[in-house]
């Protein structure tokens, strides 16, 4: 839009800043979150901030249902992690260590609840990963 006004001649200087702040909020509405992952911890680091658990240390897993449904994961220590569970089923490195912190989490006895949006999202990237194969190996 800098273009057209400027082409038009009538960008001046309230409007050049106005189209670069709607040109601002708009990368930041449409850049997504970029999650990471190591041996027990996941991190996600948007435009601002980054937040980071310890997956082994879990103590709450739930599904935020809205206009874009969300994970939300909580470990002891007060750390809280948002994520689109598709970034886990895109990424089965993520989903797998992701995973076995749920599994420590769960031996230690910290992780009570959660179990069910885990379930869905396990059975979810299991049969994208089955349905993987069989399309490559000409049986799907």
């Amino acid at each position: 839009m800098l273009l057209v006004d400027l082409a038009n001649g009538t960008l001046g200087h309230w409007r050049a800043l106005c189209w670069t702040a709607v040109a601002l909020a708009l990368f930041a509405v449409l850049c997504p979150p970029r999650v990471t992952a190591g041996e027990h911890w996941l991190a996600s680091r948007g435009l601002v901030r980054t937040c980071t658990i310890r997956t082994d240390l879990l103590v709450l897993v739930r599904r935020s249902d809205g206009t874009a449904p969300r994970l939300v994961l909580c470990d002891a220590l007060g750390g809280r992690v948002e994520l689109d569970p598709r970034v886990l089923t895109t990424n089965p490195l993520l989903w797998h260590r992701l995973e076995q912190g749920v599994r420590r989490s769960r031996e230690r006895g910290l992780l009570r609840c959660g179990a069910a949006p885990l379930r869905e999202l396990a059975d979810r990237i299991d049969h994208d990963g089955a349905r993987a194969v069989f399309e490559a190996s000409g049986l799907g």
